[in-house]
């Protein structure tokens, strides 16, 4: 059943668990999640985003992003990640996705805010939520060059940033980074911490895959309710391939499918995610 990522968002908030959010951009990842939560009796959020278009027409994609989340056993929330245009959200709008996040993290501090108080006034009339970034999760690449460079969510500027935007949840930079990660990572606790205690809304942690199960414990104790994952769907697709080359394609596509599923029920069990499908808010 297609569901409202702000319902789950909070009850994953009052419950003390996190909602996997599962980028997908083609068949096999999308019915490989959509198993697993439905297996799990879980609620999740299935997710597209510019850095596939490579791959994937998502204008063709969506409809089965939309259909399968109607269909679904479970609440399946359709959202956009990382958008970096207003004309980009609108069309991941006009296609389907009943959640957004418009990224402008990569903007000074005011211009962020500026935009996205443009995105949530454009959006929130249509009964759209808006996730944004403050600070900046790193882009992949080796973790130690990444973190000199690093751009941590400051506690006190992310208390103004909600209040001025009035985003619906915020993904928060405390060490992480996007793609495989070549060392451990540092999470800073502490941060998360702070941000915490300074603002309401939920708040996201990008960049989950290959971070330690204990760290992702960790912030999910701490307040994280959001949690995006895709490069681990990819490597558990990737590690099928390798181990199945002499089978058909046809075949494959079902492995690919089963590997993803597996490793997507791992992270619905991992976030505390399992079974969480029949709460209700007012419990």
């Amino acid at each position: 059943m297609l569901a409202d990522i702000r319902y789950w968002e909070k009850i994953g908030q009052k419950n003390g668990f996190a909602i996997p959010h599962f980028n997908v951009w083609n068949a096999e990842m999308l019915m490989g999640v959509i198993d697993a939560a439905e297996e799990a009796n879980a609620p999740i959020i299935i997710s597209f985003g510019t850095g596939f278009i490579k791959n994937t027409i998502f204008e063709e994609f969506a409809p089965m992003m939309v259909s399968m989340a109607k269909n679904a056993k479970v609440p399946v929330i359709t959202h956009w990640d990382h958008g970096r245009s207003m004309d980009i959200v609108k069309n991941a709008y006009n296609h389907g996705m009943n959640s957004i996040m418009r990224d402008a993290s990569s903007l000074p501090f005011e211009e962020n805010i500026a935009e996205l108080q443009r995105i949530v006034d454009y959006f929130h009339p249509l009964n759209i939520p808006v996730e944004a970034e403050l600070g900046h999760v790193g882009d992949p690449g080796k973790y130690e060059d990444v973190m000199k460079q690093y751009q941590f969510t400051d506690p006190d500027e992310a208390k103004e940033f909600v209040e001025k935007t009035h985003v619906d949840s915020l993904a928060v930079a405390i060490g992480n980074v996007h793609g495989v990660y070549t060392s451990k990572p540092q999470i800073a606790f502490d941060v998360l911490e702070k941000i915490r205690d300074k603002v309401d809304v939920p708040l996201v942690l990008h960049g989950a895959s290959c971070i330690p199960d204990e760290d992702v414990k960790k912030a999910v104790s701490l307040g994280i309710c959001k949690v995006n994952i895709h490069t681990e769907l990819g490597l558990a697709a990737m590690d099928a391939i390798k181990e199945n080359t002499n089978v058909s394609f046809l075949e494959l596509e079902q492995l690919v499918r089963k590997a993803v599923k597996q490793r997507a029920l791992e992270k619905i069990e991992l976030l505390g995610d399992y079974n969480k499908a029949d709460l209700r808010l007012d419990e």
